[in-house]
C-alpha cells in the first residue's frame, strides 16, 4: 500500500493534480491515501480557466487588505492601482538593474504589464501574498525595487528546478486543445476589463502556449485527462486562500467526486501551500498518520475567518542599502 504525496516540480501547474488524481482514477488498488496541494480539477482545465483563479487569488489578497484599517489606509483602492500599473507598464516597461535575491551579479529586470501580473500570480515564495499590497503601492509611488528583485530571481535558476519540457508537454496536450485565442482573451476581459488586450491574450504563468502548441507536437490528451476522478480512497486536499494559480474554491469542487476527501483551506497562503505553512505541514502529517480519521486534523490559526495580517511597510535591499517605499504622490 502506498501514500500519494507528490513533490511539485517548479513551474508545472498541473503536476500536483495529475500525479495523485491520475493513479486514483486509473489504478486505485494499492493506494492507501492521497494528498493534493493546490488542486485544479482535470475535467475543467484550460488556458481560459487560468483567469478565474487569478481573479480569485488577487481579489482575496485585496479584500484582506481592505478589511484591515492600516493596510486600507496605506494601500487604498488596490484593484484600481493594479489596473493603472498594468496599463502603465505595458505601455512603458521599466528596466531597473537589480541584484538577484539569491546573489550574483546585478541583472536588468524587465517589468511590463504581463510581468507584473505573473509576479502576482506566482507561487508566493519570492513575493509572499501578504507583501503584495506594499509592493504594489511602492510601485505606484515610483519604487519598483521589490518587484524587480522578484523578477530577477529567475536570472539564477537552480539546475533542474524548472521542468520546461514537462510543463509544455502537459499544457499543450491537456490545456490548449478545444479553446481558441479569442476564448482566452474573452476570459481575461471578464474579470479585468480595464487591462490591455496584449496582457489578457496570454494565460497567467503559461504565456504564448498557443504558439508552442503548434510546434510542440504532442497528442491531444483531453479525452482521457478532462475526466473527473471518482474514488473512495481517503484524500486530503489543501488549498491556500490567496492562491492565484489554482483558486481555493476548486479544492471543495474536486472533493465532490472523492467520497472520502477532506478539503482544508489555509488562510493567507498562496500557491503550493505545505512548504509555506507550518500549520499545513502539521495537517498533512496528521492526515498521513491517520488518513481514515479526518476529524482529528489540527486547526490552523485564524480559522475563525479573520483575514491574515498584511505586511504594511515592506523593506528591501537597494543599491544604496535598505529602504522602504517612498512617500509622496503617485507618478
Amino acid at each position: 500500500m502506498v501514500d500519494l504525496w507528490p513533490r511539485k516540480q517548479s513551474g508545472t501547474k498541473t503536476i500536483v493534480t495529475d500525479l495523485p488524481l491520475t493513479p486514483l482514477h486509473r489504478h486505485p488498488r494499492g493506494i492507501r491515501s492521497g494528498a493534493i496541494d493546490s488542486v485544479v480539477p482535470p475535467q475543467i482545465v484550460s488556458l481560459p480557466w487560468t483567469w478565474d483563479s487569478a481573479r480569485e487569488g488577487i481579489g482575496a489578497i485585496f479584500a484582506a487588505c481592505e478589511a484591515q484599517p492600516r493596510c486600507r489606509s496605506r494601500s487604498p483602492h488596490l484593484a484600481r492601482t493594479l489596473t493603472q500599473q498594468v496599463r502603465r507598464l505595458e505601455a512603458n516597461p521599466l528596466t531597473p538593474t537589480v541584484r538577484p535575491p539569491g546573489g550574483g551579479s546585478p541583472v536588468r529586470a524587465v517589468l511590463d504589464g504581463g510581468t507584473l501580473v505573473n509576479l502576482l500570480v506566482a507561487d508566493g515564495v519570492a513575493l509572499p501574498a501578504v507583501k503584495v499590497p506594499a509592493a504594489l503601492d511602492a510601485l505606484a509611488h515610483g519604487n519598483p525595487q521589490r518587484l524587480a528583485q522578484v523578477d530577477a530571481a529567475g536570472a539564477t535558476p537552480a539546475i533542474g528546478e524548472f521542468a520546461h519540457g514537462l510543463t509544455h508537454s502537459m499544457a499543450c496536450a491537456e490545456w490548449v486543445p478545444g479553446y481558441t485565442k479569442s476564448d482566452l482573451l474573452a476570459a481575461g476581459r471578464r474579470p479585468f476589463p480595464g487591462w490591455p488586450d496584449s496582457v489578457l491574450a496570454q494565460a497567467p504563468q503559461l504565456p504564448f502556449e498557443h504558439e508552442l502548441y503548434r510546434v510542440w507536437n504532442v497528442p491531444d490528451r483531453t479525452p482521457v485527462q478532462r475526466v473527473a476522478t471518482v474514488s473512495k480512497v481517503p484524500t486530503l486536499i489543501v488549498s491556500g486562500t490567496f492562491d492565484a494559480k489554482t483558486g481555493a474554491r476548486w479544492g471543495p469542487y474536486t472533493g465532490r467526486t472523492l467520497a472520502r476527501s477532506t478539503a482544508v483551506r489555509i488562510p493567507g497562503v498562496g500557491h503550493f501551500v505545505v512548504p509555506q505553512s507550518p500549520c499545513a505541514q502539521r495537517v498533512l502529517a496528521s492526515f498521513l498518520a491517520r488518513p481514515t480519521a479526518p476529524r482529528s486534523l489540527p486547526a490552523c490559526p485564524r480559522s475563525s475567518g479573520r483575514p491574515p495580517r498584511m505586511v504594511i511597510d515592506d523593506v528591501w535591499t537597494t543599491s544604496t542599502g535598505r529602504g522602504c517605499r517612498p512617500r509622496g504622490g503617485r507618478p
